[in-house]
């Protein structure tokens, strides 16, 4: 394995434009939320100040509690005494639950919260850091999470739904089977397929499945697993639920900031609702208020003011943050720094930045998390031959296949030169139509709007026509182009972990470890 390129998020063309800006500084009011130590520094004064005694030994209590039937590491065990002392913050990451971790980049998340820490340790010696995953296992949509896919199966999970996923317990398990055959020649199937079952035996609920796999993999670098489906971590949340409830303050808090970023981005990534809160029974419904009671939607069932506020008052577990109110609950309960996620994780936490001042929570750095790309030497090899570069994967493809069709074309350098002749012919007429009539002066504009169409209309022609000549040429292009973006879209949303730890094992956990950039938001691109 071997780093040949390491890009910067604002020379990548998919990035979305509110990222960019955000990493840029360019969005008015977020500067102090980007990382720099400058940042972290004042990070640390405000949640030292703001984050009590008590609810250290609560969290510490938790986690332990929740992580009692697995063996810690010394620096697992290390960090959760150190949680209750208030020289000590986290460094924060979250996921859903995803069959056997899901897309790889998961597994990135994951590596550059540990590597964050390790880095802030260095820089701030007189303080700890602690990496946490925070587990999504409230969320109900079982489609989301049920499945993931190697290089050449589809793997799904098919259990009874409609409720948090955690509390899945898991029955179906003929995907193991199967995947025991894809991997038993691996260099390190045997690891993974031991891997797989440990966490997937019948009974196992998902949450615990999640917990097994994550620990396994990642426990002696001290990471700390939360599940936020805690009646004790809940109970201190309370008073931002009813407020909630009474006064719909998220939506309203959020409403300046996302109309903001509506019109300078065309969109949000999440809409706040008047509530956001669902109602935890058997399923996980969505609470609404009808002006009168308290609705839980797709359900028979229905409180008054007084009997919802009693309800949350004596089980705080039954109420649970959409995706909006998550970070309100997770930055409340943990001694959290930063946070470090996906871009459109990213675009939804940059909308409730007023909602936290209003709430005299102090709103964390946030960190758009690196990516990684893993290529064959092969295909890298084919890239080479065709004049190309991987940098140009991850600009306007369609436009650099265009180019390369037509490359050398003498037809179109032709009717690129009798375009630009045109194009100053009718530049000398314009400035001669200029001493006479207004309406001869738009004739000449029109007309020239007309042939320089029919230049376009030649070239698109001409391009269809090189198409259908070169096909071998366009198919090499297209296959090179799915060995770099499977099913069209980055390879860490698509690829499980396992297509490369079957190869390479811990080593390859070790060198993503490596190669995570903490001070920047990068796609690292790796020969293998």
């Amino acid at each position: 394995m071997k780093t040949i390129n390491k890009i910067a998020f604002s020379e990548i063309e998919s990035i979305p434009k509110l990222v960019k800006d955000f990493l840029n500084h360019d969005i008015e009011g977020f500067e102090a939320h980007t990382f720099s130590l400058e940042n972290f520094a004042q990070q640390i004064h405000l949640k030292q100040n703001s984050f009590g005694l008590e609810k250290r030994e609560i969290l510490s209590e938790t986690i332990k509690s929740q992580l009692s039937d697995f063996k810690l590491s010394s620096k697992q065990t290390e960090n959760l005494e150190n949680l209750k002392h208030k020289n000590t913050f986290t460094i924060t990451t979250g996921h859903q639950l995803n069959l056997f971790s899901g897309p790889v980049f998961f597994i990135y998340k994951i590596l550059q919260t540990i590597k964050t820490c390790t880095y802030l340790q260095q820089n701030f010696p007189d303080f700890n850091f602690v990496p946490v995953y925070w587990m999504a296992s409230e969320d109900h949509d079982f489609a989301e999470i049920n499945h993931f896919k190697t290089e050449n199966n589809y793997y799904e999970i098919n259990e009874k739904s409609g409720g948090a996923v955690g509390k899945i317990h898991v029955n179906d398990t003929f995907f193991i089977s199967e995947f025991e055959k894809e991997f038993k020649d691996s260099v390190f199937g045997t690891e993974l397929i031991l891997m797989l079952k440990e966490a997937y035996k019948g009974g196992n609920t998902l949450t615990k499945a999640i917990q097994t796999l994550v620990n396994r993999l990642f426990s002696d670098f001290g990471l700390l697993i939360v599940d936020g489906d805690s009646k004790a971590l809940k109970n201190q949340i309370k008073d931002v639920f009813k407020d909630e409830l009474e006064n719909f303050s998220l939506h309203k808090s959020s409403k300046d900031k996302v109309d903001f970023l509506t019109a300078k981005y065309g969109k949000v990534q999440v809409n706040p609702r008047e509530i956001n809160l669902f109602y935890l029974s058997e399923t996980r419904d969505r609470i609404d208020f009808d002006g009168k009671n308290y609705i839980v939607v797709d359900k028979n069932i229905q409180f008054t003011k007084e009997e919802i506020l009693n309800e949350l008052e004596n089980y705080p577990e039954k109420f649970s943050p959409n995706a909006l109110m998550r970070p309100v609950y997770q930055e409340t309960v943990l001694p959290n720094l930063a946070y470090i996620g996906g871009n459109a994780e990213i675009m939804y936490w940059l909308e409730l930045k007023d909602y936290f001042t209003e709430l005299n929570l102090p709103f964390p750095i946030l960190i758009p998390r690196n990516s990684m790309l893993f290529l064959k030497e092969k295909t890298l090899g084919k890239i080479g031959k065709l004049n190309l570069k991987i940098d140009d994967f991850f600009q306007n493809f369609t436009k650099i296949t265009n180019d390369k069709i037509l490359d050398n074309s003498e037809i179109l350098n032709l009717l690129n030169e009798k375009e630009n002749l045109l194009t100053k012919q009718f530049s000398e007429l314009r400035n001669a139509a200029e001493s006479t009539e207004k309406s001869f002066g738009n004739l000449v504009e029109a007309e020239e709007t007309r042939q320089l169409k029919s230049f376009e209309r030649m070239k698109k022609r001409l391009l269809r026509a090189e198409k259908i000549k070169q096909n071998e040429l366009l198919e090499r292009l297209e296959n090179l182009f799915l060995n770099v973006h499977p099913s069209k879209t980055w390879q860490e949303r698509i690829y499980n972990f396992s297509v490369f730890f079957a190869d390479f094992g811990y080593s390859w956990i070790e060198f993503c470890l490596e190669e995570m950039v903490v001070e920047d938001s990068k796609l690292i691109i790796v020969a293998i």
